[in-house]
This record gives C-alpha cells, sequence and structure tokens, in this order.
C-alpha cells in the first residue's frame, strides 16, 4: 500500500523531539527562519546558467528554474521569495544563481527583491558568469587585467578555494583546448577592487603582467556574499566540470539534497574466448558475417597467462579492479584443440579473487533473431507467414546456465543475477531488429537474472527487459578486433576517412559522426597521438560528471600489445593529477552500478512529482520523502543521525542514499554549517545591469565526444 505524504509543519521542539535529535539540534526560538532545500536558478539561455542546472539535475538537487527569455514567467518579488509557515518566516530557496551579478534592467524592483531577500535570510548569489568590473568586487580588465580567449590556460586553485569550497581538488585546474581553429574559452582576468572584501578561489597568470587575475572569487558586501565567475563555460567542459562540485557546495554551504561521485568501472568482454583480427588489406575481419571474401581466414587473438600477470600486476599499481565478462566455450574449445591444455584459463581461475566476473553466455551466440547471413548487411530471417524467428527460450536459457555452471565449477567469484549477452544481443538493435527477442525475458526469468548490460551508444536508458534491469555501458572507440596499435588504427582510418581516402564514407552518410578524420592517421603513431588522446578525454569526461556507467573493451585489447593500458593510465593518471586523496574514483561492479542509476531515477520521479520536502531550520535538517525512495543527502562532515555520524566521506563532505522508513529523516548539522555572515560594510549594491559578456561559438555549441563503433 502507498503511503500518502503529508507535509507538517513542528516548532523547532517539537520538531526535535519528534526526529529524536539532541535538544540543541534547533534553535529555541520559533522566529529562527526555515531555510527549504531548493535552488533558485535565473536563466537568460546562456550556457553557463544552463551548465549549473545541468549540475543540479544530475546529482539530484532540487531547483526552479526561470527564464527571462520567456515572456510570462513568474515575477521575481518578496512573495515569490519568501513566505510566512505557521507564523515561521520561511526562505523559499537556499542560494540563487544568476547569468551574471545583475541580468535585470537599471532601477529592476526584481533585483532590489533578490538583494533584500539574500540580506535577510543570508542566501548566497552565483553570478554564473560576469564581466569583471566595480559592480562584482573587480577592477575592469583595462585597468592591469585581461579578457580574451583562455583555451589551454592553466589556472589552479588559490590556497583559499583549497581551504574552502574547492578542497577536493589537487590544485591545477586546465583549461582545454581541443581544437586550435575553434574558440572555446573566453575569460575576464582581475584583481580586487581596492578595499574590497573579495577572496579569490580560482586564478590564473595575467597574460603580459607577473600577477593573477581571478577566475572564481566570493564577494562579500552589503549584507550579501556571491560566488564571482568571470569565465564562460558549458557543461561538457573539462574546467567546469572539475569546479561545479565546489560551486554547489558553495552556494549551499554544504548542506543541499543530492550526491555526487566521480566513478570509473572497465568491463573486459569475451575472456577466455578468442577476438577475430582485423584484416587491413580486405578492411573487414575474417569470421565476421559481412566479411565474405572467400580467401578470408580467420586469425584469432587470445590473451595468454602473461597477459594475466600483467593484468593483476596492473590492477594492484593503480588499485582498480576489472571486471571480466566471460565466455567459457572458449576454454573448452581451447582443451579439446590442445590435449586438455589451457594455460589462460588455469591461470585465470588460480587468480580468480583479483577480479570481478560477470556471464558472458557460454558461447558468445546471437541471442536475438535467427540471423540470415545470405546478405549484406544481415537481416531477421522469417518465418512462412512473415513473423521473425526468434532464437528460442531455451537456446538463451542454455546460454545463460551452461556459462554460469563452468563458473561455479571455477569457483568464481559471480553475481549470478548479472549477464552481458554477446553483443548485447537479444536486445533490439535497429535496422534490422527494431524490438527485444520476446523470448529474452522469459529466458531472463528463469535464471533469476536482475541486472542486464546493454550497449550505451543504442540504449542509453535504463529500462526493464523481463524481471532485469538494464546497465548502458559505454563502448569504448578500442575495437575489439585489434591486438595491435596499427591495426586499429588502420581499422579506425577506414571507418572514420571520407571514401575519396580509401575509407568507409560514415562521416560522408552521417555528417554528426563525432570522431571524423580530415585525414588518415599514420598506423606508427596515430594510436598513441591521436586515439588515446581522444578515447582519454571522452572516458574522464564521464568520470567527472557523476556518471556510474561502465565501459567496455575486450579481452583482446589486454592480449599482445595490451593497447588499452595506455588509455586506462590516461584516464587514472589524469584522474589523480586533478584530485585531493579525499576524493578516489569510485569503481563499483555492475549491479551497484545498476542500483545507483535505479535510485537515482526513482529519486529524480519523485522531485518532479513534488513528492519531497526538505528544509533546514538552524541546524537541524528535516527531509520528507515517500516509503519507497531512498534520500541522498549531503552534508558537512559531523553531521549526525540519531546521535551517529551520517553518511558516507567524500571530497570533505559526508553524503549518501538513506532509506525513508515512513518517517522524516532527521540530521543535526555541527556548528561549522552555521551561514556565514557576509559583510555588513557600506558599499552600495549591484544594481546596475551587467555589461553583455562575451561567448564564443565553441562553448554554446561544444557537445561531448561519443566513440560510434
Amino acid at each position: 500500500m502507498k503511503r500518502t505524504i503529508r507535509t507538517t509543519a513542528l516548532t523547532v521542539g517539537a520538531l526535535v523531539a519528534a526526529l529524536g535529535l539532541p535538544a540543541g539540534a534547533a534553535h529555541a526560538d520559533d522566529t529562527t527562519p526555515r531555510i527549504d532545500l531548493r535552488v533558485l536558478v535565473v536563466s537568460d539561455g546562456g550556457p553557463s546558467t544552463d551548465a549549473i542546472a545541468a549540475e543540479l539535475d544530475t546529482a539530484g538537487t532540487p531547483y526552479t528554474e526561470i527564464d527571462l527569455t520567456r515572456s510570462g514567467r513568474p515575477v521575481i518579488d518578496a512573495g515569490f521569495l519568501a513566505d510566512t509557515v505557521d507564523g515561521r518566516p520561511r526562505a523559499k530557496y537556499q542560494a540563487v544563481v544568476l547569468p551574471n551579478d545583475n541580468p535585470f534592467a537599471a532601477g529592476s524592483t526584481e533585483m532590489a527583491a533578490l538583494a533584500a531577500y539574500e540580506q535577510t535570510y543570508a542566501i548566497p548569489q552565483v553570478d554564473a558568469y560576469t564581466y569583471a568590473r566595480p559592480q562584482a568586487g573587480l577592477q575592469y580588465p583595462v585597468n592591469g587585467g585581461y579578457s580574451g580567449s583562455v583555451d589551454g590556460a592553466q589556472a589552479a586553485v588559490t590556497s583559499a578555494g583549497r581551504a574552502g569550497p574547492f578542497g577536493y581538488l589537487d590544485g591545477s585546474v586546465p583549461f582545454e583546448d581541443n581544437d586550435p581553429a575553434v574558440g572555446e574559452s573566453y575569460a575576464y582576468l582581475s584583481t580586487p577592487v581596492a578595499g574590497a572584501d573579495f577572496t579569490s578561489y580560482v586564478d590564473a597568470p595575467i597574460p603580459g603582467r607577473q600577477t593573477r587575475g581571478s577566475l572564481v572569487g566570493e564577494y562579500r558586501h552589503d549584507g550579501r556574499r556571491e560566488l564571482v565567475v568571470t569565465f564562460v563555460y558549458n557543461q561538457y567542459q573539462q574546467q567546469f566540470r572539475l569546479l561545479a562540485r565546489g560551486i554547489v557546495e558553495w552556494m549551499t554551504g554544504g548542506v543541499h539534497l543530492g550526491a555526487s561521485r566521480n566513478y570509473f568501472a572497465v568491463h573486459v568482454d569475451d575472456v577466455f574466448a578468442a577476438d577475430d583480427r582485423w584484416n587491413t588489406t580486405l578492411n573487414c575481419t575474417p569470421g565476421d558475417i559481412d566479411c565474405t571474401d572467400p580467401g578470408a581466414t580467420p586469425d584469432p587473438i587470445r590473451m595468454t597467462s602473461a597477459d594475466v600477470d600483467h593484468a593483476t600486476a596492473w590492477q594492484d599499481s593503480r588499485h582498480f579492479t576489472l571486471d571480466l565478462a566471460y565466455n567459457a566455450a572458449g576454454s573448452v574449445d581451447e582443451r579439446e584443440d590442445n590435449n586438455g591444455v589451457d594455460a589462460l584459463a588455469d591461470k585465470f581461475v588460480a587468480d580468480r579473487g583479483e577480479f570481478r566476473w560477470i556471464n558472458h553466455t557460454y558461447s558468445h551466440a546471437f541471442l536475438g533473431c535467427v540471423q540470415d547471413i545470405a546478405v549484406v548487411p544481415w537481416k531477421c530471417a522469417t518465418n512462412a507467414d512473415g513473423s521473425t524467428r526468434w532464437v528460442s527460450r531455451k537456446e538463451i536459457s542454455d546460454e545463460i546456465a551452461t556459462n554460469r555452471v563452468w563458473g561455479q565449477s571455477a569457483k568464481l567469484p559471480l553475481e549470478h543475477d548479472e549477464l552481458v549477452t554477446g553483443e548485447h544481443s537479444g536486445m533490439k538493435i535497429l535496422p534490422q531488429q527494431p524490438e527485444d527477442n520476446p523470448n529474452l525475458a522469459l529466458a531472463l526469468g528463469d535464471n533469476g537474472i536482475g541486472w542486464l548490460g546493454s550497449d550505451n551508444s543504442r540504449d542509453p536508458a535504463q529500462r526493464q527487459v523481463g524481471p532485469a534491469t538494464t546497465v548502458p555501458r559505454y563502448p569504448m572507440n578500442v575495437f575489439y578486433n585489434a591486438g595491435k596499435a596499427a591495426e586499429q588504427v588502420d581499422e579506425y582510418n577506414w571507418i572514420y576517412t571520407s571514401r575519396a581516402q580509401g575509407g568507409s564514407g560514415i562521416c560522408e552518410d552521417n555528417p554528426a559522426t563525432t570522431t571524423c578524420l580530415a585525414a588518415p592517421l599514420d598506423t606508427a603513431t596515430g594510436y598513441a597521438g591521436h586515439i588515446v588522446p581522444l578515447e582519454k578525454r571522452i572516458a574522464l569526461g564521464h568520470v567527472l560528471s557523476n556518471d556510474p556507467k561502465p565501459h567496455y573493451i575486450h579481452q583482446s585489447n589486454l592480449a599482445e600489445e595490451r593497447i588499452a593500458y595506455p588509455l586506462l593510465n590516461g584516464v587514472l593518471d589524469g584522474y589523480e593529477a586533478l584530485f585531493a586523496d579525499s576524493t578516489p574514483i569510485v569503481n563499483l561492479r555492475m549491479k551497484d552500478i545498476g542500483t545507483e542509476l535505479q535510485r537515482r531515477a526513482a529519486w529524480r520521479a519523485a522531485l518532479q512529482a513534488g513528492r519531497i520536502t526538505a528544509y533546514r531550520i538552524g541546524d537541524a535538517v528535516t527531509v520528507e520523502a515517500p516509503d519507497a525512495v531512498a534520500v541522498p543527502v549531503t552534508a558537512p562532515t559531523g553531521t549526525t543521525r540519531a546521535g551517529a555520524a551520517f553518511g558516507t566521506a567524500y571530497a570533505g563532505q559526508g553524503s549518501g542514499w538513506t532509506p525513508a522508513a515512513g518517517t522524516p529523516l532527521g540530521l543535526t548539522l555541527p556548528a561549522s554549517a552555521a551561514f556565514p555572515a557576509a559583510d555588513a560594510s557600506e558599499a552600495a549594491a549591484a544594481t546596475d545591469p551587467a555589461p553583455d559578456t562575451h561567448v564564443p561559438a565553441g562553448v554554446t555549441a561544444q557537445v561531448p565526444y561519443s566513440a560510434d563503433n
């Protein structure tokens, strides 16, 4: 039975008693304001406010957005911002995000209402991207500062930033420069106005001078606090991704709904099997159904026991665990062909505890429709009545169960409810098979499968397939049929160059493809010089985006020249150079990733339905949610729940998911989480509208690169 949520306003004393909090958990004064845990985002349609909104979305932090470009929008006045609940003043928003320090017309009553609101309730304001000017606490750039491109700039977190909201970073904040022909970043670098209470958190060298200019800083004035950001960005750029967490922690005082981590997981498919090699002459892979040359002979790539030793040593050195998706038939066939000997399987089984293992089906069979390979590309075979012929429920079940039994006999540490089918088959694949094999869901139920790997490039949303929930996986553009760098580059050239250059023409037919090449790569240098840096940037972008979805490669990439390791090392080295020890990469197995995605979906649905109530009164936080929804909360270290420490430490905060139990979730904040007082000097409020700021075309147009395999 579903429980109906009823929000009840309690006096502080009643709240403390109801939540079982210590008597000092909230102020005794009933006039202490209630601050709702929601952010107000005022947008002008620019990329910077959109980026902050996207960060709040991903973390699960509720916000209300006002689009200044839309007619009929709500007017921001005192009633919109605050009211009274049972005699207690209530601030409806814990923070305000503006496109700049003042996006309104001169003399705006809306800006005046915001300023008064911020003064009254100690509400911080983020200026998402503003011009450096005295109204924002900074000198004009013409006075010894700089305005212009900062592509490739090496910014850094200041000592105040490290001690404050950006302490999760190691110090360096490199700005991207992905295309010399495109202006990607623009900034105003400047120093504080004399006498201004301004603290820079992130700065960069001012070109041609021996000084540094602020990029992100806090300006206290007129009883208000502003986070002044003077560079433009979009949600995909690395510099924003590095600073996004700190922006949110600053504006919320580290107390907000939602939680985020930096995740990285790597699945290695086809373990025990052999992957057929790309043929650089035929431009296809002998053994594949689309490689029909009668002289084509498969050339298998298979790991050796030495490759296993390398993998275990690599894991130990990186403090990272790979997930191995295995096909037992590969070992059975190897033993049949070699008088019962399979040194690879013996080594893997001996070292089985070093890895996580996933059932990848017994023989990697295609489990969707029955394929008609008499035509290229293949199509689904049909019955006499024209209906699709499907691989049967029994065949699918045998593939799952036989592989599981083999794994059990080898004592692999399996989670029996996890499965990745060969080529993610059984699920829809366009254009040939626009629907799931109806027998797949039945076979999953027969075998107790709860988590099913899917290909994020064609099925990005988590969904149900019978009893199983999908876990979308990112394909890395390191091909299954490549064990050597030169053959990887050769295939990459074939796919991503024009027909006139000897390529496939995919880019000509699909201009939106993001990995197209202007000219073929050098097979000797193209892998290290182009493919690895690009793929590293793609994967690291996922890591920095609070995205837990796993990436996948193939066992062939750990064999021969072991071409996966430069990419994996690039991601991990790049991460370690940017983040403090308090913010490690989180390396989850597939079912835990699925659970994280599932919790987020339930939380998002509850937020959208208006079923969450959360607020702060002094040092007491209260969250009410439906019984079936786990609640994500981030709070400062030292926060307690019923007297016990709350959350798991990450990035200098405590955070985590707490199941709703039919009663309000109550937290007591430490004394350090008190609202910071703004400077009460007589400096004038920023009432003049900010001048137009420069936005390079590349900033608004940039989207993340994605693998197109």
